[in-house]
């Protein structure tokens, strides 16, 4: 891997370890203010939401710029939604701005890799990326539960500043006050990111024109015969994996009495079983065989369903850990396919955009989804079978829809198949 590599990697790291730390902090200050319960899933698809909202522009805009530039921009972006969290704003309000930052950063942060990395090396670095991705959600959530919880909170709330009244007086305060650290280390990673020789595309000014070409740009993945299956596994599976950090503190609350600070650990766990299965696929799976995976899919719906009869820490561990690392060892692969044919197909930060729009469309829809079973008073068990049901039945789906592809388009598969193959030397 080039030099390059491991700073982007660093700078990932740090911003991530703090959208997820933020994101606990934000559910225990939505539990001190007393908010209705319904606030607390909607946390998910309101950082999902401007990445749906803005997926034109974000990606043309990463097409435009120095890509090291962008991630830097985007991380004061999360700043500023830190500062709004702490000093009044609603936090549902605030995470959507940090969902700002995070849509602006994520076309460069990955669009910069088929720009650094030869095709044969994506799988590999997608693995790498994944698994520190997933590695930084890990330490930000049970960072962010411990921050609030009764060792470490009282140490950030005894820290003083003579002659300056800082306003942070609560647990979920001072954890938020720490996250803006983590987004500065992130921002001076964002500074070392080298310059690639791929030429910048130009930005169009007019709003209209940005629009049609992402929606050509859409279109375009969606009607190739790969691509429209990569896209739709792991737009689901996003949508998944988005959604159940949040519905674990539900579900742990529910089936074990546990708080936020124990239910953070839980979550953690599922996101190390995610960090093996993305790690074992990055060194075993290969570009061209990434479809085999598909039928894995239906397994995490049916595993999600079967949460529902897990009541003891024992056997919640090791299912919690099987449930992340199908959804890890499944993502790697398609991503990495994804990608191949988005760069084949128009720039590499539009083909990021329009994943994320996708992805986090997703996101939004399932959150969404889930937030309404809990304001139409369903209990997180019913709750969480429905989504598992959808989850599986949307999978088979998509199973079948390859298979279909095949069979009537088997030419075109076969010589899709025939350039990743090619493109793996």
């Amino acid at each position: 891997m080039k030099k390059g590599f491991y700073t982007i990697m660093a700078a990932q790291f740090f911003s991530s370890m703090a959208d997820n730390a933020l994101l606990v902090a934000a559910i225990e200050l939505l539990k001190s203010d007393n908010a209705p319960a319904w606030q607390i899933p909607a946390l998910a698809p309101m950082f999902a939401l401007f990445y749906v909202l803005l997926a034109p522009f974000v990606g043309a805009f990463a097409d435009a710029v120095p890509k090291g530039r962008v991630m830097f921009f985007s991380n004061s972006i999360k700043v500023l939604g830190c500062l709004m969290m702490l000093f009044g704003g609603h936090p549902l309000v605030a995470y959507a701005v940090v969902g700002l930052g995070a849509a602006a950063y994520s076309p460069a942060k990955y669009g910069i890799l088929t720009e650094l990395l030869p095709p044969s090396q994506l799988v590999k670095a997608n693995g790498w990326v994944e698994g520190l991705t997933i590695a930084s959600i890990i330490l930000g959530i049970v960072v962010g539960g411990q921050l609030i919880g009764p060792k470490l909170s009282p140490l950030l709330l005894g820290i003083d500043f003579p002659g300056f009244e800082t306003g942070v007086d609560t647990p979920p305060e001072a954890a938020i006050a720490a996250m803006i650290l983590l987004y500065a280390i992130a921002a001076a990673f964002n500074l070392y990111i080298p310059r690639t020789e791929a030429p910048l595309q130009a930005l169009s000014g007019s709003p209209i024109a940005l629009v049609r070409d992402f929606s050509g740009c859409n279109a375009r993945l969606w009607s190739d015969k790969l691509g429209q299956i990569s896209l739709a596994t792991t737009t689901l599976l996003w949508g998944v994996f988005g959604n159940l950090r949040v519905i674990v503190f539900a579900w742990a609350a529910a089936a074990l009495g546990y708080g936020t600070t124990q239910a953070s650990n839980l979550a953690g766990v599922v996101i190390v079983g995610s960090v093996f299965g993305a790690l074992f696929a990055s060194a075993f799976m290969k570009l061209d065989r990434a479809v085999r995976v598909i039928p894995l899919g239906i397994i995490v719906g049916i595993l999600m369903i079967g949460l529902d009869l897990v009541t003891t820490l024992w056997v919640a561990v090791p299912f919690l850990i099987v449930l992340g690392a199908l959804c890890g060892f499944l993502i790697v692969p398609m991503n990495a396919l994804l990608q191949h044919r988005g760069h084949n197909l128009m720039g590499a930060g539009r083909s990021i955009a329009v994943q994320n729009f996708n992805e986090q469309a997703c996101i939004l829809g399932l959150g969404a989804f889930y937030t309404g079973m809990t304001r139409l008073n369903l209990s997180a068990f019913a709750a969480i079978a429905v989504f598992g049901l959808v989850v599986a039945g949307v999978m088979e789906l998509i199973r079948r829809w390859h298979l279909r592809n095949a069979v009537t388009h088997r030419d075109e598969v076969e010589r899709l198949l025939a350039i990743a193959r090619s493109d793996r030397h």
